[in-house]
């Protein structure tokens, strides 16, 4: 009969150490887990019954003999480390050619299209956090009316405006002419708009009007096998805008874990068949590009005191699959992403108990799993199903 419910959640960043080709990547020695449970000890009892410490050892955290979840780990295949290379390859696509990204800030022709495009100047044309730069620029936006651009060590191209000096549709306006624009070579993975507010840089904040505007994934891809399939597909978090709202039936927008994990449960509270499809950034976004190693470190305590309130909330014919995209470690000097292996969760009412997965070789594993519990199939992925369903 298969699972009714399949709930997919993305630990963003939340590697479980380097793969073999790391060192091409830059990436060296990174382990984002392995080196957060040798900073200090985890509370993370819940991660740790499930079977996190069968995965790779784990400083502090138990190999326990009888785990109450499936166990192992995912290789990113595609050439990659960011969050539209993760997230597309979980849904069955296989990207041989990385996104390009810009850590000396944009080339000149890109910029003079882009401002071309809009009629106006632009700011900055950096690689900076958002949070700093516009505490550096956001004055000088005040009082020019130009839009701030900027780059991380991602593939993206973020525009930020205080919302009464450019408004936010505008804003997205702009967002558009610069996805229009970035083709070919400069096809990054996402542009995204980041407004903010304040009067000056002791107090600017970025508002939750943020917006994406991804890349088109290539067709049947896992939501799209959903859609024709009559399948439901909920998404809470980035998740819908990382795929162009393609396939999906729902999505709720989060400002962060807390209301990630929340909304989550709430889903979980109505009649459906099909996906729910989550992303927890804060890992990501908050911790591990900052390099925060005590804060990366709460929210995984945090997501483990969540866990057994959302155990409780999966029907007897529900499962989930936890994981993540790439890894981020907190612990080395770089705030870029890093090549890492993803753990992999598996458990549910109707889920076996401790079966090892292994060492899968493509994040397309879990949504080929998911196509094959809702009868239909993807391009990429080996389903591991049958190893886990009772």
């Amino acid at each position: 009969m298969g699972f009714e419910r399949i709930v997919l959640i993305v630990l963003d960043s939340v590697g479980i150490g380097e793969m073999p080709d790391a060192e091409t990547f830059g990436d060296a020695g990174s382990d984002t887990l392995g080196h957060l449970c040798a900073y200090r000890r985890l509370a993370i009892p819940n991660l740790e019954r499930l079977g996190l410490g069968r995965i790779k050892p784990l400083e502090g955290i138990a190999a326990v003999s009888d785990p109450l979840a499936c166990f192992g780990k995912m290789a990113l295949a595609s050439n990659g480390k960011d969050t539209t290379s993760g997230h597309w390859e979980l849904a069955g696509v296989y990207l041989s050619r990385a996104f390009p990204t810009y850590p000396n800030g944009f080339p000149p022709e890109v910029i003079s299209r882009f401002e071309e495009a809009i009629g106006r100047k632009t700011l900055g044309n950096v690689v900076a956090s958002g949070t700093e730069i516009i505490k550096q620029l956001g004055q000088r936006h005040l009082e020019t009316g130009f839009p701030i651009v900027y780059t991380s060590a991602d593939s993206v191209f973020q525009i930020a405006a205080h919302e009464e000096i450019i408004p936010v549709p505008e804003l997205y306006a702009m967002c558009r002419a610069a996805r229009s624009l970035l083709v070919g070579k400069h096809q990054v993975g996402r542009v995204i708009a980041r407004p903010f507010v304040g009067k000056d840089s002791s107090d600017f904040v970025r508002t939750a009007r943020r917006l994406d505007f991804a890349i088109e994934p290539p067709k049947g891809m896992l939501l799209d096998r959903l859609h024709e399939a009559a399948v439901d597909c909920v998404c809470v978090g980035k998740v819908a805008s990382v795929f162009c709202e393609r396939g999906v039936t729902r999505s709720l927008k989060t400002s962060g874990n807390q209301e990630g994990m929340a909304k989550t449960c709430q889903v979980l509270q109505d009649s459906f068949r099909g996906l729910v499809f989550v992303n927890l950034v804060d890992f990501d976004m908050l911790y591990g590009h900052r390099n925060d190693r005590e804060g990366y470190a709460r929210a995984l305590e945090a997501l483990d005191a969540w866990l057994p309130s959302f155990q409780e909330s999966l029907g007897k014919r529900d499962l989930c699959i936890m994981t993540a995209d790439h890894g981020c470690d907190p612990t080395t000097p770089s705030t870029d992403h890093s090549r890492e292996y993803v753990p992999l969760l598996v458990f549910g009412p109707g889920c076996r108990k401790g079966v090892d997965l292994g060492t899968r070789t493509t994040l397309a594993d879990a949504g080929q799993t998911i196509a094959e519990n809702f009868a239909t199939k993807l391009n990429f992925g080996k389903s591991f199903l049958k190893e886990i369903a009772l």
